[in-house]
């Protein structure tokens, strides 16, 4: 097993003298920065002048200043700005004050994986990548907690990286559920396949799948929602608190027995994962990278087109109503900050 770090083999006064610099004030932003404020660190936040975000960062009492500016006043620079405004961002505001000694990171290692940033060869270069969205991150805090996190020094300059690491992801939180080593490349590689063969690409098209099929076949579409959608939730709970075998527990036999019958009938196998293969393929050789840095500079035509058709499906639609009508309705649960 790769080697895991907790709360006892990190040393937050690693940190002490240090200025950490957060830019970006959205999602995870905003739970890096109170978090390591909370626990005794010296936090400023950069973020692009006139920004949407920078009245909030201020009302949360943060020193801000622009991204250059908190560069060159900061030890650790912690980029939290969505993945494909990086690369801009870098060479323009942060590549020219990153003098020797200081340290860059990320939370996902996109930008350093594929070479959109390049590092000079004096600065440390590490990970934190908390293996959940930014209000739980701050939740988890905020309740004694933690949200597991990932660590991986890409460049360790000074000899320090990895206690620096460890002690900012303490600063955060994450060394209270555990930090588990790995590399700036495994990291991205893992994470982009994640995402796109099970827990957005594949689970939408899976849902949207046996949504249309139960309409198509003349039932009603709020109970297709709540059987196809709706209910994915419970069972993924089930499965994160206990694994498969704790959800089999939980569920009726029929279901389980439905499970082993019909399970390969809808993905099967050898087919399935030969496509996963193939998709992770793309993400090793950099297809997928090399696509996803066109489109946006393309102007992203064919992710709107794809998210406009998507709130017009019919299952968007009849959740849209469903929610409106549900007394479990809580918008606070949405995490709808701004990166």
């Amino acid at each position: 097993m790769a080697k895991m770090y907790y709360e006892k083999d990190c040393d937050l006064s690693k940190l002490d003298g240090k200025t950490v610099a957060i830019i970006g004030y959205g999602s995870q932003g905003h739970a890096h920065a109170l978090n390591l404020r909370d626990s005794g660190v010296k936090v400023v936040v950069g973020l692009r002048p006139g920004g949407k975000s920078w009245p909030l960062a201020e009302r949360d009492g943060f020193p801000v200043m622009a991204v250059s500016e908190a560069t060159k006043t900061s030890d650790i620079i912690m980029i939290l700005i969505n993945d494909e405004a990086q690369g801009d961002m870098y060479k323009t505001d942060i590549a020219p004050y990153l003098t020797e000694g200081k340290a860059i990171a990320f939370a996902h290692g996109f930008n350093i994986r594929y070479q959109q940033i390049v590092p000079p060869a004096n600065v440390d270069v590490f990970l934190a990548a908390p293996k959940g969205p930014g209000h739980t991150v701050r939740s988890q805090y905020t309740a004694g907690k933690g949200v597991p996190c990932l660590v991986a020094v890409e460049q360790n300059a000074t000899g320090k990286a990895y206690d620096i690491a460890l002690a900012y992801i303490a600063g955060i939180g994450g060394a209270r559920a555990g930090v588990l080593e790995t590399t700036m490349n495994e990291e991205t590689e893992t994470d982009l396949f994640g995402e796109q063969t099970v827990l957005c690409g594949g689970l939408v098209d899976l849902m949207r799948c046996g949504f249309e099929t139960l309409v198509e076949a003349g039932y009603a579409p709020e109970n297709a929602y709540f059987e196809c959608i709706h209910e994915v939730k419970l069972i993924v709970d089930l499965i994160n608190k206990g694994g498969v075998a704790a959800m089999n527990f939980s569920i009726s036999d029929t279901a389980e027995y439905g499970e082993y019958v019909s399970g390969p009938r809808v993905l099967p196998y050898e087919e399935t994962k030969k496509n996963m293969k193939a998709v992770l393929n793309d993400i090793q050789d950099g297809t997928f990278a090399g696509k996803w840095i066109a489109e946006n500079k393309n102007g992203r035509t064919f992710l709107n087109s794809k998210r406009a058709a998507l709130s017009k499906h019919p299952m968007e639609v009849v959740g849209r109503e469903l929610r409106e009508h549900m007394l479990w309705k809580n918008d606070a649960d949405l995490d709808t900050a701004s990166t």
